[in-house]
C-alpha cells in the first residue's frame, strides 16, 4: 500500500529548493573573463607603506577594482614584487567580498595573486549566483578563465525552475 504522506515530500523535493552537500564542487564565476593586465584601484581611510618589506597596507573600508571585479574588506596588504615594480599578491582580510558580475562571494580572509588572476577566499565562504547558494570552506576562483572551485563541505542550494 502506498502512503500518501510520501507525496508532499516527493512534491517539496521536485518543485522546491534542493540541498546537496560535497567536498568539491566546481561552478561558472562571473560573466565576463577578467583581465589581469589592466590597472589596479584601491581605495581606503589608511596607507601604511613598509619600504623595507616592499609591503603596503589599506586598512578601513577598502575597496579594490580591476576591470569588472571589485574586492572589499576592512584590510588589504599590498605584496610587490622582487623588483617592487609590480603588485605580486594582494592579501584582504574581515569581512571580505568579491563580486565579479553577476557572482558575488564573501569569507573571512582573500588572497588575489595578480599575474595569474586566482583569488583563494578561505572561512565561512559563501557564494550567490542569482537565487543558488554555495557555501564551502574554501574557493578559488580564477578570474580570467571564469570558473571556481568549491571545496571542504560543500553544500549547495539550488532553486529549480528559474532564471
Amino acid at each position: 500500500m502506498f502512503d500518501l504522506r510520501v507525496v508532499p515530500v516527493c512534491i517539496a523535493l521536485a518543485f522546491g529548493a534542493v540541498s546537496a552537500t560535497a567536498q568539491e564542487t566546481q561552478v561558472a564565476f562571473g560573466s565576463a573573463k577578467a583581465d589581469p593586465t589592466l590597472p589596479v584601484e584601491v581605495t581606503s581611510e589608511t596607507l601604511n607603506v613598509n619600504q623595507e618589506d616592499g609591503s603596503a597596507e589599506f586598512i578601513g573600508d577598502v575597496i579594490v577594482i580591476q576591470g569588472e571585479m571589485r574586492l572589499t574588506a576592512e584590510r588589504v596588504l599590498v605584496i610587490y614584487n622582487e623588483g617592487r615594480s609590480a603588485i605580486e599578491r594582494m592579501e584582504a582580510t574581515e569581512n571580505v567580498v568579491l563580486v565579479s558580475p553577476p557572482d558575488a562571494a564573501e569569507g573571512d580572509w582573500a588572497e588575489y595573486t595578480i599575474d595569474s588572476g586566482v583569488i583563494v577566499m578561505k572561512g565561512n565562504v559563501l557564494l550567490t549566483q542569482g537565487p543558488s547558494v554555495i557555501s564551502g570552506d574554501q574557493m578559488v576562483a580564477n578570474l580570467t578563465s571564469g570558473t571556481a572551485t568549491m571545496s571542504g563541505r560543500v553544500k549547495t542550494i539550488l532553486q529549480p525552475g528559474g532564471n
